[in-house]
């Protein structure tokens, strides 16, 4: 389910990857819960047989791996790309100063070492991706308000500048922010990139070329994450093609902030003619519809909608030793969505884990939109506190079949203009 990885990890800008042992890897920058900033000053690679279950291979490579002893000025990474070429994984990091690197490792999980500048785009920009091509050459793709691209020298630390292109694409032709991202399908070459165009850098889209270096024709969005949460900003991720799926990994904003960006990833269908058709972000992610009888973690949801900045918003906190994140500070109106849960021949009845300090509310569950048929209501009592939490349940009407599940908060007294409750978890019964 999405997000992918276990609660405490937020990996905003991850690059995924196939390598020979047929698992795929993440190579992202690392945002610290709490934090109002983006990235810190570390990497950890995850890697997975099936996208459900994730392996934390530690932190491979930290900041201040990328100057010399008693230098590090104190900047945080920003995002990285891996390749494999002539037996290393290569990294191609940035940090915050603009600069530009490479580091290498014999394992894909690092730890990469032997970090340098990349010559040629060190101190340009940030945000590199890196493409072998079937002939072995390497491009190297970076920028941020327009994209620049060449072609790597053979020792992979610096570009050849007689290819350099500084306007692949840009913000004016195509909304190109940053976030570059290269990939090669079919002959077809697809620059993956933060669109911002709709006025916030929320979608992925994409460009093709016939041709590493261009030129690039815009074609569409692939993915918007707006609406992941009341303060998201940017998205970034990438493509990759895992067992004979494509899919595309992008992130998603937290805890009511621009911050604190989880991974999430999706199924992606191509056209005959090689466009990609936009998806939509769900909650269900690579694994297909969840049974509604499984236990639902609230802050899963895909969409949340509030009428105020703190609103229907995932907080994290820690009680018992244990990282819980919920759905926090809502008032009349708004709603969390999950997509999509199956059904199945039916289930009878709805449980959640809510907590209140004030006089509490009503859960709507709605059907397929905000506005769907109710299959039944879940009276919250005040709890004591808004961590206090105790279990309600309700009856619903016979449901089956799959569908996205609208919670819909309301007021069950005249006054309810403040916030409600707070909701953990929820799951069905049969």
């Amino acid at each position: 389910m999405n997000p992918i990885l276990s609660i405490e990890h937020f990996v905003p800008d991850a690059e995924p990857r196939v390598w020979n042992d047929g698992r795929v890897y993440i190579y992202g920058s690392y945002d610290l819960s709490g934090d109002v900033a983006f990235c810190s000053n570390e990497y950890r690679v995850f890697s997975s047989a099936d996208l459900v279950n994730w392996t934390d291979h530690g932190v491979s490579f930290r900041a201040e791996d990328a100057y010399p002893a008693g230098e590090y000025p104190g900047v945080v990474l920003c995002a990285p790309d891996c390749i494999y070429h002539n037996g290393l994984y290569h990294m191609y990091y940035c940090l915050a100063d603009r600069s530009e690197g490479v580091a290498t490792s014999p394992f894909p999980y690092g730890p990469f070492k032997n970090a340098v500048p990349v010559a040629g785009a060190h101190g340009d920009a940030i945000d590199p991706a890196a493409l072998v091509d079937d002939d072995g050459q390497v491009y190297y793709y970076w920028g941020q308000f327009h994209c620049r691209a060449a072609r790597l020298k053979p020792s992979l630390t610096a570009i050849d500048p007689d290819t350099l292109n500084t306007h692949l694409i840009d913000e004016k032709s195509h909304g190109f922010h940053e976030g570059p991202s290269i990939r090669k399908r079919n002959g077809i070459y697809y620059l993956i990139y933060t669109d911002i165009s709709s006025g916030k850098a929320t979608r992925l889209s994409y460009a093709t070329s016939k041709s590493p270096l261009g030129p690039f024709v815009k074609g569409g969005v692939i993915i918007d994450n707006a609406g992941c949460d009341i303060g998201t900003w940017n998205n970034h991720g990438g493509m990759v093609e895992f067992k004979g799926q494509w899919y595309i990994f992008y992130h998603r904003s937290s805890q009511g902030c621009a911050y604190n960006r989880r991974a999430c990833v999706e199924p992606i269908y191509f056209n005959e003619d090689g466009s990609i058709k936009e998806v939509e972000m769900t909650t269900q992610g690579g694994e297909g519809p969840i049974p509604a009888t499984r236990k639902m973690e609230a802050y899963r949801a895909c969409l949340v909608s509030g009428l105020s900045i703190r609103t229907s918003v995932a907080e994290l906190t820690c009680h018992n030793n244990t990282l819980s994140e919920y759905l926090s500070h809502i008032r009349k109106g708004d709603w969390a969505a999950y997509k999509y849960l199956d059904f199945g021949e039916g289930v009878s009845s709805f449980e959640a884990r809510v907590a209140s300090l004030a006089e509490g509310g009503a859960i709507e569950l709605r059907l397929d939109r905000p506005d769907g048929p109710i299959i039944g209501s879940c009276k919250v009592k005040h709890t004591g506190g808004w961590q206090l939490w105790e279990t309600v349940t309700c009856t619903i009407q016979p449901t089956t079949g799959v569908h996205a599940l609208y919670l819909v908060f309301q007021p069950t007294q005249a006054r309810g203009r403040n916030r409600l409750l707070s909701v953990e978890s929820f799951q069905f019964r049969k």
